[in-house]
């Protein structure tokens, strides 16, 4: 589903990303773990083409990202992209924000956009907020509209930057709940995440970065059982201290 392949990225002279390979099957759950400045936000946003990337190709589901004549908005509209900071559009209610790209960029009616959207807000558990506006909810909530609103695209596949970085701890599982009954359905994701409970229960493979290269790509049980990096067995031993 995804295959990134010797993918290197500078910002000027400073090289971000160098010479990273890895791929994602359909159905697999993958957790990019790292030091903050590893570069794992940097390689998910070059999945979608949100970053441009010097070196390398990436592919999702057999359509090259770097090739100038791929349409990356039509890209964009299958591969779904969950942020840290929800990016909701505060003015539009809740309903308005999981139609608006439905209508606009999938040529959906109004009607079923709607459906939609209030059958996929009922899922993550909140059908009664349909009117609200996103300065109404909770971080934790409006994290869960972004994921309904996402979902409402009919993704391939699904990316996550750091999704409950900005929330409470309290607010944390709400959004995580979803993740996992998400991966259970078979969904293609690529989660950047310090959560280890998370990749712990429904992550297939941990990918390591540091220092814009990933030091490991692993299966679960390895990366938890006995990383082989001396780095990486130290980023965990501090994160699963605490």
């Amino acid at each position: 589903m995804i295959e990134i392949n010797k993918v290197s990225k500078w910002y000027g002279s400073f090289q971000v990303l160098t010479d990273n390979t890895t791929r994602i099957d359909k159905g697999e759950v993958v957790v990019v773990c790292g030091p903050s400045g590893s570069g794992k936000s940097t390689l998910i946003k070059c999945v979608n083409g949100l970053e441009p990337f010097q070196q390398g190709e990436i592919r999702v589901n057999g359509i090259s990202v770097g090739d100038p004549k791929t349409n990356l908005s039509k890209l964009r509209a299958g591969v779904g992209m969950v942020f840290q900071h929800f990016e909701l559009f505060p003015h539009m209610s809740i309903t308005e924000n999981l139609t608006l790209a439905q209508i606009k960029v999938l040529g959906r009616s109004k009607e079923a956009a709607v459906d939609k959207g209030l059958k996929l807000l009922d899922r993550v558990g909140l059908k009664t907020q349909a009117d609200k506006f996103p300065g109404q909810l909770s971080g934790g909530q409006q994290q869960r509209v972004a994921i309904a609103r996402a979902l409402a695209m009919d993704p391939i596949c699904m990316l996550f930057d750091e999704p409950t970085s900005a929330l409470d701890p309290e607010m944390i599982n709400e959004v995580l709940d979803v993740m996992v009954e998400l991966a259970h359905e078979g969904m293609t994701m690529m989660c950047v995440t310090h959560e280890m409970g998370f990749a712990r229960k429904v992550a297939h493979r941990v990918i390591f970065m540091d220092q814009g290269l990933i030091v490991e790509d692993a299966q679960k049980e390895d990366f938890f059982g006995q990383p082989r990096s001396d780095r990486a067995q130290q980023f965990l031993s501090k994160i699963l201290n605490h």
